[in-house]
């Protein structure tokens, strides 16, 4: 897996986060996971399922290809 996607993946997460006014710990109770997760996420080092993101986008309150308008 080409981590560089992870890498700006995770910006973007934290990016929207931080735009909406969330801490990590905010938004992973929206979305029912840990906050070491969500941590993992905004530095690249996981790998999420689709479905994972489409439960992050639901918790920060945007749609799931919001998440992908990154620079490559």
């Amino acid at each position: 897996m080409n981590t560089k996607i992870l890498i700006n993946l995770g910006n973007r997460l934290r990016e929207i986060r931080k735009e909406k006014g969330l801490t990590q710990e905010e938004l992973a109770s929206k979305v029912g996971i840990h906050p070491t997760y969500v941590g993992k996420l905004e530095i690249g080092k996981c790998n999420p399922s689709t479905k994972m993101l489409f439960r992050i986008s639901r918790g920060l309150g945007v749609k799931l290809h919001d998440i992908f308008l990154f620079d490559k």
